[in-house]
């Protein structure tokens, strides 16, 4: 059979050492030796001999549902083998974490990550229930985290003489030593349309990165 689907542009090649690795623009492969979480019903193809237990929300410090958020359902990936992992076709990316490190992200951006780290759910400093509830991932130990955006991401960097403001569904997560708060502005999108509303920004100040995606969570995505 001859197609250029069957290139070894496109074909999957055995991997040499456990763990976590970008297959393409739009996959993670994860060589499992052992256990990994990933987020529920990301698995879309595995070989091997591995075990899938799907994680309860708000069940020993899982990723949970949030009063007025989406919650990230989780399973534990354990045996071995190998599983590939997406999510509608975002873009994937592979961030290490190490000693030292704090990164926190968006729930509904992580894919899937090495049993090494350690995560708990915090609310996002100075974004209360006012601001929508922002409930956000933290991170930190050592290992890779996977996550998905739709689109490629923009990594935008923190000083403390220049501080940055992001739309509240665009962001996907920020490095330590960030101090956040809410800030409202006049909507543009309201002042192209002769409103009048106002539009709430979460405020980065101090040193480090944020990380936005290049559009808005619109209702519908918000739903899965």
């Amino acid at each position: 059979m001859k197609s250029d689907l069957f290139s070894n542009e496109h074909l999957v090649q055995p991997a040499y050492a456990p763990g976590m690795s970008v297959q393409n623009a739009k996959s993670i492969k994860y060589a499992v030796n052992g256990e990994m979480f990933a987020r529920q019903g990301a698995m879309i193809a595995f070989r091997g001999n591995l075990q899938f237990e799907r994680k309860g929300q708000g069940v020993g410090g899982m990723l949970k549902r949030a009063v007025t958020g989406e919650g990230l359902p989780l399973m534990a990936v354990r045996g071995q083998g190998e599983a590939w992992f997406a999510h509608e076709a975002q873009n994937c990316f592979i961030v290490d974490v190490e000693p030292g490190d704090v990164f926190t992200v968006n729930g509904r951006n992580v894919l899937c990550f090495d049993a090494t780290l350690s995560y708990e759910i915090k609310t996002v400093k100075g974004a209360g229930m006012t601001g929508g509830g922002l409930f956000n991932s933290v991170f930190t130990g050592q290992g890779k985290l996977g996550l998905v955006c739709d689109g490629t991401p923009l990594v935008i960097p923190v000083s403390p003489q220049l501080p940055v403001f992001v739309d509240t569904d665009a962001v996907v997560g920020w490095t330590a030593h960030l101090h956040t708060s809410l800030h409202r502005s006049q909507s543009f999108g309201s002042m192209i349309r002769g409103g009048s509303g106002e539009a709430v920004q979460l405020k980065l100040e101090g040193e480090g990165f944020v990380v936005v995606r290049p559009s808005e969570v619109t209702a519908q995505a918000q739903q899965h």
